[in-house]
C-alpha cells in the first residue's frame, strides 16, 4: 500500500440503537453518504453494532457475521480502512474485539485487554493477551478500546507507533477524564491520539455525549466533535510529528520494561 505523509480520517459519531445490528449498520451507511472527500480511515465507536451490553450470548457474533462482512464492503467501497469494536464469540468465549478491515480485504483484530470490572465486563468477556500495531500507508497505528485509555503502561510507546486510536463508549459522567487522558497519552507517547465516542442514552440509561477528539503530539486538541451526530473529517501529518521527535525526543529517555500476560 502506498505511503502517505498525511492521513485523512473520518470519525463517525452517532447514537447506536440498543442491540440492533442491522439498524446501526444502515444508519452508519447513511451517515457515510455525507462524506465529501476521499478518506484513508473510517473510525467507529466501541460496540457500534449493539451498544455496551453484558448480554454476551445474545449480542456476540462469529467472525464470519454480516457485520464484519459489512465492514469489508464499506472498506472496498470507500477505499479506506474501517475500524471499530464489536462483541465476538469464538471457541465458546466472548470478546470485545477491535476489528480493522483494509481495502485489500484483510482483517486484523485486537481483543480488549482492560475489561471494565465496574460493569462486570470481566465476568462476561475474555480479556486479550496481546497488543497490536498496524502498519498502514507508512504509519504505525496502535489500537485501544475505551477503558484501555486509563492504563499508561499498556500505551507506552517505545518508538513503536505514530498514532494511538481509542474506540469508546465513554460515559458523559467521566467526560473530564476522557479529555485529560487522551491529551496525556498523546504527550507522553509523542504521538497523535484519536478517540471516537458514541452519543445518546443506552439500554442501561447511561448517557454519552460524544466529544470524539484528535490530539496532536504536543497535547493540542485539533478537533473536538462535541455533542453532535455527524461524520467528521480531518488530516494528520507524519512529517510534522517526526520533525518534532527529532527536536525533542523524550522516547529515547523512557524507562525500559516488558509487559507480561497472565
Amino acid at each position: 500500500m502506498n505511503k502517505k505523509e498525511q492521513l485523512t480520517i473520518a470519525i463517525i459519531q452517532f447514537e447506536p440503537k440498543w442491540k440492533d445490528h442491522e439498524f446501526n449498520l444502515k444508519k452508519i451507511s447513511a451517515l457515510l453518504l455525507e462524506l465529501e472527500i476521499p478518506v484513508d480511515i473510517i473510525m467507529l465507536p466501541e460496540s457500534f453494532t449493539t451498544g455496551f451490553s453484558m448480554k454476551s450470548k445474545k449480542i456476540s457474533v462469529p467472525m464470519n457475521h454480516s457485520s464484519i462482512k459489512w465492514m469489508q464492503e464499506i472498506s472496498e467501497q470507500y477505499n479506506a480502512a474501517v475500524c471499530g469494536s464489536l462483541f465476538v464469540s469464538e471457541n465458546n468465549k466472548f470478546y470485545n474485539r477491535f476489528i480493522w478491515a483494509s481495502p485489500n480485504n484483510s482483517i486484523k483484530y485486537y481483543d480488549k485487554r482492560h475489561l471494565f470490572s465496574i460493569a462486570d465486563e470481566d465476568k462476561t468477556y475474555t480479556k486479550g493477551n496481546k497488543q497490536l500495531t498496524i502498519e498502514y500507508m507508512g504509519w504505525r497505528i496502535f489500537p485501544q478500546i475505551c477503558y484501555d485509555l486509563r492504563f499508561p503502561v499498556w500505551s507506552r510507546n517505545t518508538s513503536d507507533y505514530d498514532l494511538l486510536i481509542n474506540v469508546a463508549n465513554w460515559p458523559a459522567a467521566r467526560e473530564r477524564a476522557w479529555r485529560t487522558l487522551l491529551k496525556a497519552r498523546a504527550i507522553e507517547n509523542q504521538c497523535y491520539a484519536i478517540g471516537v465516542n458514541r452519543l445518546g442514552t443506552d439500554g442501561n440509561d447511561i448517557i454519552y455525549d460524544g466529544n470524539s477528539m484528535i490530539v496532536d503530539y504536543k497535547g493540542k486538541v485539533i478537533m473536538n466533535a462535541e455533542n453532535i451526530e455527524n461524520v467528521f473529517t480531518f488530516q494528520i501529518d507524519q512529517t510534522e510529528l517526526l520533525n518534532y521527535r527529532k527536536k525533542f525526543n523524550t522516547l529515547d529517555d523512557a524507562d525500559q520494561f516488558k509487559i507480561t500476560f497472565d
